[in-house]
């Protein structure tokens, strides 16, 4: 996926993220990881954000671009992190995550306020933090990577579905706020994604983990999540695409998976 791109006065033509920032936060793996080397691809020039910054630092130098530490629960973190920018015209909001499958009967407290600070809260955080610098941008993008989640529910997953529905309330929320300024609101829901480490990190154990993808033909991958992002972005600015739902053919809704034996 791509779009036109500037004539520049050589005659050559620029590659169409050329002279825009782009944030990436949760960029030391998975979707992260996949976007921040998409999008230094597409010409823009990448400030990456995580906790783990040796896996940030050596990404960051692979591709050349800028590795800050961000922890999106830290106020403290958000503050330096936003400083530390001379301009923004991309936020990606990536970073999230899931973190039990209790039944509601069972829930984890604890879980619940870990999950809602990292998808909710630290959205809201970073948001609110770099939006001053979007505006004075002239044609910002906020990117939430959200989740199908986020529009349906499904038993075993209360925490997280309801954080994600969080994340689809906020940008829909933000793109009626802004309505009329020069930043578009963007929303890429994906189903399935087969990353190292989202499943792992859901249920603790790598046996369940590799139980969720058994038997689906090439769930989506990273790199998938990756490009729908970069087209969002790369279209012409008057061109929103308010919500982009993203699945692999095998799976046609939440409780509908084709697995073959």
């Amino acid at each position: 996926m791509s779009g036109s791109s500037p004539t520049t006065p050589s005659g050559y033509r620029a590659l169409p993220g050329s002279g825009r920032t782009a944030v990436v936060t949760g960029a030391s793996s998975g979707i992260g990881a996949a976007t921040t080397r998409r999008l230094a691809a597409e010409g823009f020039d990448v400030v990456v954000g995580a906790r783990r910054t040796d896996r940030l630092a050596a990404l960051a130098e692979s591709i050349g671009a800028r590795a800050l530490h961000l922890d999106v629960t830290d106020p403290g973190s958000v503050s330096a992190f936003a400083g530390a920018l001379d301009r923004v015209d991309v936020l990606v909001n990536n970073a999230g995550g899931a973190f039990d499958t209790a039944a509601v009967a069972d829930a984890d407290l604890d879980s619940w306020a870990r999950t809602y600070e990292v998808n909710v809260l630290g959205t809201v955080r970073l948001t609110k933090a770099l939006l001053p610098a979007l505006r004075a941008s002239g044609a910002g993008d906020v990117l939430f990577v959200g989740s199908t989640a986020g529009l349906i529910s499904y038993e075993g997953g209360a925490s997280y579905t309801a954080a994600k529905h969080g994340v689809h309330t906020l940008a829909e929320t933000l793109r009626l706020e802004l309505c009329g300024e020069p930043v578009r609101v963007i929303e890429i829901a994906p189903g399935m994604v087969r990353t190292e480490e989202f499943s792992l990190n859901r249920t603790g154990d790598q046996a369940r983990a590799d139980a969720v993808y058994r038997g689906v033909r090439e769930p989506l991958v990273a790199e998938d999540v990756a490009d729908c992002i970069a087209w969002t972005l790369t279209r012409p600015h008057h061109v929103n695409v308010d919500l982009l739902v993203v699945r692999p053919r095998a799976q046609a809704a939440q409780h509908k998976v084709a697995r073959e034996e």
